[in-house]
């Protein structure tokens, strides 16, 4: 399939995207807002010139802020345009630059559908010198237009997959040439470099830089505010664990295992966050279906000494409970999900448990593993035994915390180096 099939089955398939932006609307009536914007239209002002940067998701718009900060102070002259596809996406950009201090420098609006008149649209509109794609959201019209203009674009912390790799295969008359309009694809791994030359993308244009992720840093006032609210939980001797980013399937084991925890320690207490909003309502239901005693983190109401059960069911507060916790659980893992980022928790000097469910972050998980610094489990009898292990041999916890920092360290400068390859494409 080459691009021009491409396009016309996207025309053809318009009537199921729009079914599945209303299904989608009927969990998340957020996606029901700002529709014109999916084609192109009704876009916000943009001041054009600046630098385009697409971030799909929270994900992935959180781990673009530490690039977006350096792009800032790097090139005063130029604004940053910042692209997601989600309402979820839109609002963590919005909180993390929609402030004053960031008022004429970063705009936002919503990617358009890879439609071609629709990306050129957006193009024409926003005028970006560099676009710059986080991981690896690749559209062929999107780059194709970008090609056309003389835009180069250029793909950040970019990762591929054994199984996305064999994906785009499938479909190498789509992916080569779409591959080879890319000017610079900085790759978090030797592994992941070969791939994408594989599928097509010019050698010279790739390049080993690691993940930003390791570039994490932690904001001492952030661990300042946790402490002191557990404090005022009277939770400072609670043995408190996280399970953070779960998804449909993982919070019945995560509840099960700790139903067999509060068995041994009755007042233990789990933070629980599903990785998604449209899913908050439904586990908290299934928590109080299942008698734990719950709160709602978004009802701001004090943690009383009787609740089992904290639902994480803010937005941008993921790192606030993870410093609120002893042990983190990361999701996404128990379930063939991929799993989701295991340096956040590691950063903030916590032991890091998972499922086995890793192929999203197969290099991060085997150096983490590596130095002991990552424990697996498989079900939520392992979950429970482990947890209750850390509990009860704080230096075994502690040997953990220190490992994953000393990951994180050991792997550092991926900002840097990603930093100089866009600045030699902004300089041509």
């Amino acid at each position: 399939m080459n691009r021009s099939l491409y396009t016309l089955l996207f025309h053809l398939g318009l009537p199921i995207v729009a079914g599945r932006l209303a299904w989608r609307t009927w969990r998340a009536p957020a996606y029901a807002q700002r529709i014109g914007e999916r084609f192109a239209l009704g876009l916000p002002a943009l001041k054009p010139g600046g630098i385009w940067l697409h971030a799909v998701s929270v994900g992935e718009s959180i781990a673009a802020a530490p690039l977006v900060r350096e792009l800032l102070a790097r090139y005063p002259d130029k604004s940053i345009t910042m692209t997601c596809m989600t309402p979820t996406g839109s609002e963590r950009i919005q909180a993390m630059f929609g402030t004053a201090e960031y008022a004429g420098r970063v705009q936002h609006c919503y990617l358009p559908y890879d439609l071609p008149w629709a990306a050129a649209r957006f193009l024409d509109r926003a005028q970006p010198k560099l676009a710059v794609i986080m991981e690896t959201e690749l559209w062929p019209n999107h780059i194709h237009q970008c090609a056309k203009r003389g835009i180069p674009v250029a793909v950040a912390n970019a990762r591929l997959s054994e199984r996305s790799a064999r994906g785009y295969a499938r479909f190498a008359k789509l992916t080569a040439p779409m591959l080879a309009e890319l000017d610079f694809i900085a790759v978090q791994t030797a592994v992941e470099a070969e791939r994408f030359k594989s599928l097509g993308a010019r050698a010279a244009c790739v390049a080993v830089t690691g993940s930003i992720k390791f570039d994490l840093t932690i904001d001492p006032d952030l661990l300042k505010r946790a402490a002191l609210l557990r404090e005022q939980w009277h939770a400072g001797s609670r043995p408190v664990w996280i399970a953070a980013s779960t998804h449909a399937g993982e919070d019945e084991i995560v509840l099960a295992a700790h139903r067999e925890l509060l068995k041994q320690r009755p007042d233990a207490l789990l933070i629980l966050v599903p990785r998604h909003p449209e899913r908050f309502n439904a586990v908290f239901e299934l928590c109080q279906r299942q008698g734990f005693s719950t709160r709602r983190r978004a009802s701001a109401e004090p943690l009383q000494a009787t609740d089992q059960v904290l639902l994480g069911d803010t937005m941008g507060e993921l790192l606030f409970l993870y410093a609120l916790a002893d042990i983190a659980f990361v999701g996404g893992s128990l379930v063939a999900n991929g799993g989701h980022n295991l340096l956040e928790p590691a950063a903030l000097g916590k032991p890091v448990l998972s499922g086995p469910h890793l192929f999203n972050f197969l290099e991060i998980a085997a150096q983490l593993r590596a130095a002991g610094a990552l424990s697996e489990v498989a079900d939520a009898a392992a979950l429970a035994q482990r947890v209750a292990q850390l509990w009860r041999e704080p230096e075994a916890a502690q040997a953990m915390c220190m490992a994953g920092q000393g990951v994180m360290q050991a792997n550092q400068g991926a900002l840097a180096r990603l930093l100089a390859g866009l600045e030699r494409l902004l300089s041509k």
